[in-house]
């Protein structure tokens, strides 16, 4: 995991970071299945339940352990306790950050890799096996992947390239040991080998507000004049010169929050063979025994790697690198340092801007190669031949994340790491382009959010997410229960982290809400189900020179301005022109993927948004607008200089190339983002949804078998952005694949579908009205009638109403609403009818409730709670958070409310009521008269009632549990005594809102 993305022209910075539903009485609402996801099965010939997905797409826990000192019977426990939780598999991670005392972790008999550990994993395949999930496995302890077994030393260990600098004025000699490194090699590094040695210039002109400029004609290799360790030089007369020293050596890192191992792991090179071979020599010889190997082949999922923090107070570095610059540019790197050298991830040196823009161009997209092809597809290719997938989050260096997408089986990012949305499209493009279907998110890490974190806070987190191509969620996280010295609830990952509350979450029984987690797993999995069905469609690829993520660079006009109204776009990058993908049929690129109807060019964010393009990607857009497919030039194009470094006459046929793409019949330059909107219009391109007003709405489409999926989500393009999202109420127009497809209003929470019975139609689309309130989550699938079971609903429907709601019931065409009246209904067959509702009780706020809680407490063990129970004697005439009632100030746990409602003798057939639960933190469940309802929906607690209110006395009760912050205060003052209490509990208002209901006549 990561939370800082790299600075393109300052290079990597260390880590920051470690400091209501419809009812079950519903009418019209129908149990529904939808296609296999393409990663399980042909669209066309079989079906999933939606009500009870499979574990193929249920959400999957980073199941964290303190390296080998786990129990078998507890492992066994805990994949249990996942299944049970409707999870659908867990990622083995060896990481314990809130323990070093190497008193408790022993690291020689229960390192990460020891026999320990090894039985720890079989104990877990094998009980995965028999609760039908699967468990995938880090590449290594923590992060970023390493292996006992070698030293910084070792070829296959993680390389830097470190410098040493000496300044001489004109004219003055130079006499004595070569430079050394400007920092001191660290722990363990024994080897450094002088790779070169410079004499270059100063040049001011060059010079930035960090960097000293020199000029790159004045470049002169010293090597020849190093005898024995010791340079003798005398500088020329013209100017300030500097002699620059270049060593190779490891950089000594290890994994993150170790030690893990015995002996001490070192993380491997990254661009090299030798330290992709390290990572398989080790599990070939230490890990796979043969009851791994096939178990593998049963409950294995995938291979699992962090994000790439390579940290070095140098250059990242491999020795091979100036040859594959060699060979990937035609030219030599090492004339060429200066301007790539780095220091503590800043840029040191640069020649002219321009020029040195090019070099470091040249330089990260050489490494981009090596990264991708030493790394990424040799861990692929051996995953697979393990029967696992490979997973990883493919950032954190300036490298092309978006085309490693494309060849990793499962990218992945992070709700910590991620500053936007356009984040996550970025590896949607990769991911979309490669025709893979599942894009992974690490999600629900927050700083300092150990033991207070919501689900509420996760949901809202999570659902701008899907709506930016996300449709797979590993829950960050589950921590084994155990370790010697930990205190209550458990061992936890990551808290106490440095004395204080850590980051993240350890959910699993010790926390109340589990209670009720299959609720939430259980919409996360429908939500996987909708988002892995069938193909996506995006409106526009945005073309990005540099395909960098996790940077919240997101793109002119789409990002601020087209998401508004209703735009969808990802990201691409060169190589992804060059895929068996990137062809051109009916005007749409990837056609049978993404289907984009126009590639958007403006000039490179990550230097300068100079307008920049490689000589193949000026080809293939070439190839692909002569092709048909519409293009959108933002920016200067008759100035387009190539990213990299030209050779000679590549400026000019770049410019001569350009030149012709411009004149093409389907493209179009603008001078400013404010032409975009005009510019695809004249094109003809428009989106697949549209809004009535500029709003917050997000959204995302997949197409299986000519039925549209719409996740629609009230949301925002990242949560730091301001003023925080209000309530929506407006049109949504949908496009539909298939001329008489209907709305469908399918319900994640409940696992139903309803067809919507108000909507209008005009050609290929459909018209629907979309109410939601901050972070609430909307599904609508456009379909023929009855495709999800429903044979209640006719043809005719209403196409206007003033009445509150028109459905489809048992009875029919049906109207709805909170007061009594005479309601006017346009039908689609252009019939106007009136319905009448007789008295409608007043809506009723429900103050008054006995309250019941479980006090949850440290038990005898640290992993074990004692519950105690308060029953409050006196009634509540008011709700009030936990926190302002003396009794529960300090506890968590689960509430019970109860009231009753008495409904007079009238209250008959053609009433219902929904009940308004207000505030709630954190989860809940109702229950009215014995009757448990269907999961509520977290974000916004309203829940049909239905038929099941009577005349007389009616009981509700609504179950509430809570984190545990509040008791861990007192607990555990040390660590959470500073934290503030939170407002547990239901706080309301409670509203019964009674609805009158007739048969449209």
């Amino acid at each position: 995991m990561s939370n800082h993305a790299p600075t393109p022209r300052t290079g990597l910075p260390r880590r920051a970071l470690l400091g209501a539903a419809v009812a079950t009485a519903a009418a019209g609402a129908l149990d529904w299945h939808l296609p296999v996801p393409a990663a399980a099965a042909s669209t066309t010939s079989s079906s999933l339940p939606f009500a009870q997905p499979g574990h193929e797409v249920r959400p999957k826990f980073r199941w964290w352990w303190p390296d080998g000192l786990v129990r078998p019977d507890e492992i066994r426990r805990e994949i249990d306790q996942i299944a049970d939780a409707g999870f659908g598999g867990a990622e083995i991670a060896a990481v314990h950050h809130s323990v070093t005392d190497a008193a408790v972790l022993d690291t020689a008999h229960h390192g990460w890799g020891s026999a320990s550990w090894v039985t720890g994993v079989e104990a877990a395949l094998t009980q995965a096996a028999r609760r039908g999930i699967t468990v995938d496995l880090a590449i290594g302890p923590s992060w970023p992947a390493a292996v006992p077994g070698i030293t910084p030393d070792s070829d296959a260990a993680v390389k830097e390239l470190a410098y040493g600098s000496v300044t001489l004025t004109a004219g003055t000699s130079y006499s004595g040991t070569v430079p050394a490194p400007v920092h001191t090699a660290a722990p363990g590094v024994t080897r450094q080998d002088l790779l070169l040695v410079h004499a270059a210039r100063l040049n001011t002109a060059n010079s930035t507000r960090k960097e000293t400029g020199l000029d790159l004609d004045s470049v002169t290799d010293l090597s020849h004049a190093v005898t024995a360790g010791t340079l003798t030089w005398t500088a020329p007369d013209d100017g300030t010169w500097v002699i620059l020293s270049y060593w190779v050596r490891g950089s000594g890192q290890t994994p993150e929050g170790g030690p893990h191992t015995a002996p001490a792991a070192y993380v491997v090179d990254h661009f090299s063979a030798a330290g992709t071979r390290a990572v398989t020599d080790f599990w070939e010889g230490r890990v796979l025994t043969p009851a791994v190997r096939r178990l593998l082949k049963v409950s294995g999922g995938a291979l699992f790697e962090d994000s790439i923090e390579l940290e070095t107070e140098g250059l990242q570095w491999t020795p091979a690198l100036p040859d594959a610059f060699l060979v990937h540019t035609g030219r030599s790197l090492l004339p060429l340092l200066p301007a790539v050298v780095l220091d503590h991830g800043s840029q040191v040196y640069a020649f002219e801007a321009g020029v040195t823009r090019q070099i470091r161009h040249d330089f990260w997209e050489t490494v981009s190669g090596l990264f991708n092809r030493h790394h990424v597809t040799a861990l692929r290719t051996w995953a697979h031949s393990l029967g696992l997938r490979l997973r990883s989050q493919p950032y954190g260096l300036q490298t092309d994340a978006i085309a490693s997408a494309t060849i990793l089986d499962i990218p992945e990012g992070e709700s910590l790491g991620f500053k936007n949305l356009d984040d996550y499209r970025c590896l949607a493009g990769g991911r979309d382009m490669a025709g893979h279907t599942v894009l992974s998110c690490e999600a629900g890490a927050y700083a300092g959010g150990a033991y207070n974190t919501t689900w509420q806070k996760f949901l809202r987190t999570m659902g701008g997410a899907y709506a930016a191509g996300v449709n797979q969620t590993v829950v960050h996280g589950f921590s084994y229960a155990e370790l010697p010295g930990v205190n209550w609830p458990g061992y936890a990952a990551f808290t106490p982290y440095k004395g204080t509350v850590g980051y993240g979450e350890s959910w699993g029984p010790r926390h109340p809400t589990w209670r009720h987690v299959q609720d939430v797993s259980g919409y996360l999995s429908r939500v996987h189900q909708v988002l892995q069905t069938g193909r996506p469609r995006a409106d526009v690829a945005v073309f990005r020179q540099t395909g960098y993520t996790a940077t919240g660079i997101g793109a002119s006009w789409f990002t601020a301005t087209g998401i508004p109204l209703g735009w969808t776009h990802q990201f691409l990058s060169g190589p992804l022109l060059d895929l068996p993908s990137a062809t051109v049929r009916r005007g749409r690129l990837a056609p049978d993927g993404p289907a984009y109807k126009a590639l958007f060019v403006e000039g490179d964010f990550f230097y300068g948004s100079t307008v920049t393009l490689a000589l193949p990607d000026a080809r293939a857009l070439l190839r692909l607008t002569r092709a048909g497919l519409p293009v959108v030039l933002l920016g200067a194009w008759d100035t387009v200089v190539p990213p990299g470094v030209p050779g000679p006459g590549e400026s000019e046929e770049l410019r001569t190339l350009v030149a012709e793409l411009l004149a093409q019949p389907r493209v179009r330059q603008i001078a400013d983002k404010a032409g975009v909107p005009a510019a695809l219009a004249d094109l003809g391109v428009e989106p697949d949804v549209r809004y009535a007003t500029s709003s917050t709405l997000l959204n995302a489409r997949r197409v299986a078998d000519g039925v549209d999926y719409y996740y629609l989500c009230n949301g925002k393009h990242a949560e730091t952005v301001k003023p925080p999202v209000a309530a929506i109420d407006h049109e949504v127009t949908l496009r539909r694949t298939t001329a008489d497809a209907v709305p469908h209003l399918l319900d994640p929470w409940t696992g139903r579908a309803e067809r919507l019975a108000r909507y209008t139609e005009a050609g290929d689309t459909v018209t629907v009205r979309v109410t939601l309130q901050p972070a609430e989550t909307l599904i609508v699938a456009l379909g023929r009638p009855g495709l999800f079971g429903d044979r209640r609903g006719g043809r005719t429907h209403a196409v206007s109403s003033d009445a509150d709601e028109v459905r489809f019931t048992a009875a029919g065409l049906t109207v709805r609403a909170a007061t009594a009246g005479t309601y006017s209904t346009v039908l689609s067959s252009g019939r106007t009818v009136r319905t009448t509702l007789k008295a409608v009780p007043e809506p009723m706020e429900l103050t008054s409730w006995k309250l019941r809680v479980e006090d949850w407490r440290p038990g005898d063990t640290a992993s074990q709670t004692t519950v105690l129970r308060h029953d409050l004697a006196l009634a509540l005439d008011a709700l009030l958070p936990w926190s302002q009632i003396t009794e529960l100030a300090d506890v968590a746990g689960i509430g019970r409310y109860r009231t009753t409602v008495t409904l007079a003798d009238g209250w008959s057939g053609g009433r219902g009521a929904r009940l308004e639960l207000g505030g709630v933190t954190d989860t809940c469940r109702v229950t009215v008269n014995g009757h448990r309802l269907d999961p509520v929906d977290q974000i916004h607690p309203v829940v049909d009632l239905g038929g099941l209110l009577v005349r007389g006395v009616n009981v509700i009760e609504v179950e509430v549990a809570t984190p545990l912050a509040n008791r861990l205060r007192v607990s555990d003052p040390a660590v959470y005594g500073g934290t503030a209490r939170q407002a547990y509990g239901l706080t309301g208002p409670v509203r019964l809102v009674p609805y009158g209901e007739a048969r449209i006549g």
